[in-house]
């Protein structure tokens, strides 16, 4: 049997990554994003899809075409994200918070909408996973991020919220909560704080960046049927971020 699952982001880091870890491990995997650099991923186990994850009927296209070629869909993990910032709450634009709320936490939210029902009527729902990215800003606060840290915090409460629905169907839900990791979206960070990349991964135990390989290790395992243990719960993948 292939499992198969949908990936949002999947153009990004760590999404690109995550699709090319599932694959290894015999997944089929649709991946979707806005950007069309997403085509780049296409191969026999993927089908890449251009679309929002904004625009819930995007969304449901996405499931429909993966139902109509596989028949089925077994993993889901929400990974599109935008980050922006560099001010303080009060001198932050709230057209700013309005962007990353779309685009960061209500976007996850549309995706579990779109996908969990069609994981549910499935032929094995106690295998199917939805697992969230969410980031270290997801449980403290980066000074000038306000907005992008209320939007991770969000993910990580729709996840938890969506574990609790989800209690006798044997379908999953968790969220990894990556560190400073080698991403586009590392650099939009750095420039932010106009500091080098490099100086990001000062706040890891570990002492350097992290590869998006490493992460996505660790959403492959939240996918898995042997994930189901960290249902309700988040896999901080940040390094030792202090």
């Amino acid at each position: 049997m292939t499992r198969v699952a949908l990936v949002t982001g999947a153009a990004g880091g760590i999404g690109r990554a995550t699709v090319a870890r599932l694959i290894d491990e015999g997944y089929a995997v649709t991946a979707y994003d806005r950007d069309g650099a997403v085509r780049d991923l296409d191969g026999p186990m993927v089908l890449p899809v251009v679309g929002d994850v904004r625009v819930r009927e995007e969304l449901d296209a996405a499931v429909a075409v993966t139902r109509e070629r596989h028949g089925r869909l077994d993993a889901v993990v929400a990974g599109a994200a935008v980050v922006a910032g560099g001010s303080r709450l009060w001198e932050t634009p709230v057209e700013q918070l309005d962007d990353l709320w779309a685009a960061d936490a209500r976007s996850v939210w549309l995706t579990a909408a779109a996908t969990v029902p069609v994981m549910l009527a499935g032929p094995d729902p106690a295998g199917c996973r939805f697992v969230a990215v969410a980031s270290a800003a997801g449980h403290r606060g980066l000074y000038g991020l306000t907005a992008y840290v209320a939007a991770k915090h969000a993910v990580v409460g729709i996840v938890r919220g969506l574990a609790a629905d989800l209690a006798g169907t044997g379908t999953t839900a968790a969220a990894v909560s990556p560190g400073s990791t080698r991403t586009p979206m590392l650099t939009r960070t750095a420039e932010l704080y106009d500091v080098p990349e490099s100086d990001l991964a000062a706040a890891q135990l570990l002492g350097r960046l992290l590869d998006p390989d490493e992460v996505a290790a660790a959403v492959a395992f939240c996918c898995s049927v042997a994930g189901a243990a960290v249902n309700g719960s988040v896999v901080h993948a940040d390094g030792g971020f202090r």
